[in-house]
């Protein structure tokens, strides 16, 4: 049986727009907008995505391969054929959603976002993504902390614990507006491409600690990721860091 696999994530900006609507402050001058917004993490509604970074994968037996890696971004096309974009390709495969803290923001900013711009997103139905517990959309942040907060980690703490090479120097989730204001959109796309694939080589480790891939499975996927970044990296140098792939023996575990 085919199986497919999208693992994403977005980036995302003060939607001061939605707020200031929200808040009775329409047509009031952007920094007072702002300073009512405040410091705070804003609501899921109130972020406006700036890109989408997927890798799709599939099997039929045996180990993933990797197919597609992008992360187009609002700098290219609007916010609304972004989201249609993505939950198309969704309705389309049907695959298992894998993302890190997805399940706390990445999924429901999507919904909303959908919703503000009067997407129709019958994919999202067709499996149960929006079970917090299901396989269907898999929040590794969530499953590997056991569902307890105390026990959460960042996915680069995740990433460098497990030997991979972890977020770029330079940039992190706190720096998106700031990118995005000086116009260095196309930056945060890269840098979201690379969150994406270190969650997904931390999903197939998860996988190969469950007994879903065989050891065999997990190096035959690794190959193919790194086979495959070593293509995209001659014209997407962002990527080069991301070929340091670790070495080891790997038993199955029980």
């Amino acid at each position: 049986m085919h199986e497919y696999v999208i693992v994403w994530d977005l980036e995302t900006i003060p939607d001061l727009t939605a707020f200031a609507a929200a808040s009775g402050l329409t047509g009031r001058p952007e920094d007072e907008i702002r300073a009512g917004l405040g410091d705070k993490f804003p609501k899921h509604i109130f972020h406006r995505i700036v890109c989408i970074g997927a890798l799709v994968a599939s099997r039929d037996g045996g180990p993933w391969q990797v197919s597609a890696l992008g992360a187009p971004h609002i700098g290219d096309r609007s916010e609304r054929e972004l989201a249609q974009a993505f939950v198309d390709k969704i309705a389309e495969l049907r695959p298992r959603l894998v993302t890190f803290n997805g399940s706390s923001f990445d999924l429901p900013v999507l919904r909303y976002r959908a919703m503000i711009h009067k997407i129709s997103a019958p994919g999202l139905s067709a499996r149960n993504y929006f079970n917090r517990y299901s396989d269907d959309a898999l929040d590794l942040c969530d499953a590997l902390a056991s569902f307890d907060q105390r026990a959460k980690l960042s996915l680069h703490e995740l990433s460098r614990s497990l030997g991979l090479p972890g977020k770029p120097d330079g940039i992190d989730g706190s720096h998106v507006e700031t990118y995005y204001r000086a116009g260095r959109i196309s930056e945060i796309s890269d840098y979201c491409e690379t969150d994406v694939v270190n969650t997904y080589r931390a999903w197939l480790r998860y996988e190969l600690f469950r007994s879903s891939l065989s050891p065999e499975d997990y190096e035959g996927a690794e190959a193919n990721l790194t086979t495959f970044i070593a293509a995209k990296a001659l014209n997407k140098p962002h990527l080069s860091n991301l070929l340091n792939q670790p070495k080891g023996d790997y038993q199955k575990l029980g």
